[in-house]
């Protein structure tokens, strides 16, 4: 009476093409575009939404975005420039190294914001980032605070964990990519 199914599974009858299927396609958005700087491992969007082009993910003065980072740089801007320095450097500086070597330049000469400066610069080249509100050296001559925390919060707001540093960050991106999740398997009988 009823035809039976295993009897025609080689049959033209089944979907071989995939386009046949009685099911539509899931509606998920298209994937993010690739990142600006093609030989980083940075992304390009903050959570799941695409970051604009050429436009900073936070303001210069909205250093109270991060409070706490806002205070630590305001006290000890070694510590934040330091951190910055180990991502845009992709860990081929260390956090310690490059806030030792700002520390010694604010604290003998006052002009750590030369050194600072190349490092915005850097990072706005990495994320094809405009050169706002003015010149890198500017914004940091006048205002080292607030370009250190915008640096920060842009690097964290791009997926960065800033107090774990470069490998960790690494790490934790190439888990993310090749675990899978554990399945279940149904209880049979």
């Amino acid at each position: 009476m009823y035809p039976d199914p295993l009897q025609n599974r080689h049959s033209s009858n089944n979907y071989e093409n995939v386009s046949e299927t009685p099911y539509p396609p899931p509606p998920y958005p298209p994937p993010p575009p690739p990142p600006a700087y093609p030989n980083s491992h940075f992304s390009t969007t903050i959570g799941r939404r695409a970051m604009p082009p050429g436009k900073w993910s936070t303001g210069l003065c909205h250093c109270c975005d991060d409070p706490a980072n806002c205070l630590i740089t305001s006290c000890c801007p070694c510590i934040t420039f330091g951190q910055i320095a180990e991502i845009v450097n992709q860990g081929s500086s260390s956090c310690a190294t490059s806030g030792a070597i700002y520390g010694v330049l604010l604290a003998f000469t006052g002009l750590s914001c030369l050194y600072s400066c190349f490092y915005r610069s850097k990072l706005r080249g990495q994320y094809d980032l405009e050169e706002a509100p003015c010149v890198d050296c500017l914004v940091h001559f006048c205002c080292e605070t607030c370009a250190l925390c915008q640096e920060y919060r842009e690097l964290k707001n791009r997926g960065f964990d800033m107090g774990i540093g470069w490998e960790a960050n690494m790490d934790r991106q190439k888990r993310g990519v090749t675990i899978a999740p554990i399945m279940v398997s149904p209880m049979t009988r």
